[in-house]
């Protein structure tokens, strides 16, 4: 999973991999089954789809880019799992056009909700792809993350303003479509009937810390990243982190 030459990289997706990898082993047990189906929507250029493969899972990432599905291609093919990784074009709107309803025991849910004009049908539509007592992983930009981080950049103005924006934006230059508070996303979730099983906060420090302090100090990114880990499952810092992630389980119906 890491690349000792990308430290920073390694940060962003760390804790969400474990608590992942811990579902998918927790998922295997329940089947009786050694190799799972997995839907990752939006999944781009493989970050969690290739190392879900490597574990021996079946993977179909659906997202609307065709170069970031192209690079996926590539990586899987480099990381020897061509087999195990199938990427469609589409989106989480049209997402019975290109995925099978009730067919996954995974769903992947990274990085999507804010771009697409309706989070709530985004959420129902991964849920509707679960097969019963599936798992759904949900991963999203949290709003005070971008306040404090807005903050300490010296933006004041625009910190308060991603506290009284409706989406949570800092201005008009911002990125980033929409951002949420934990209560936001768990009701989104909570609202498809699903039960939630963990919230994490995710890069509660990583992206406040300077970079050149974790790439050339000895040690420094392993100790973020076990400070990360620490902090992740602790309900003080999700409302000060850059992404919330929600685990959530479909009962058996």
């Amino acid at each position: 999973m890491s690349d000792p030459m990308r430290p920073r990289a390694t940060l962003r997706t760390a804790v969400v991999w474990e608590v992942l990898q811990e579902a998918l082993d927790r998922r295997v047990k329940a089947a009786g089954r050694e190799s799972l189906d997995v839907l990752d929507t939006g999944g781009g250029t493989g970050n969690f789809a290739v190392p879900a493969a490597r574990l021996g899972h079946r993977v179909t990432v659906v997202d609307p880019s065709p170069n970031a599905l192209f690079a996926l291609e590539r990586r899987a093919a480099e990381t020897g799992v061509a087999e195990r990784v199938r990427g469609v074009q589409g989106d989480t709107h049209g997402l019975f056009d290109v995925a099978e309803r009730g067919g996954y025991d995974v769903v992947l849910c990274h990085g999507v909700l804010e771009y697409v004009d309706d989070p709530a049908e985004s959420v129902r539509n991964a849920v509707e792809a679960l097969r019963p007592a599936g798992t759904l992983s949900l991963l999203a930009a949290g709003l005070g993350g971008a306040a404090l981080a807005r903050a300490l950049a010296g933006h004041f103005t625009e910190a308060r303003h991603v506290l009284t924006d409706p989406e949570g934006r800092w201005g008009e230059g911002d990125p980033v479509p929409r951002r949420f508070t934990p209560e936001q996303l768990t009701g989104l979730v909570a609202a498809t009937g699903l039960s939630i099983g963990a919230v994490h906060g995710v890069r509660v420090f990583a992206d406040l810390v300077p970079g050149v302090l974790v790439d050339t100090e000895p040690g420094a990114a392993d100790a973020l990243l076990k400070l990360e880990e620490a902090a992740a499952e602790l309900p003080a810092f999700h409302a000060v982190a850059s992404q919330l992630h929600v685990l959530a389980e479909r009962d058996l119906d």
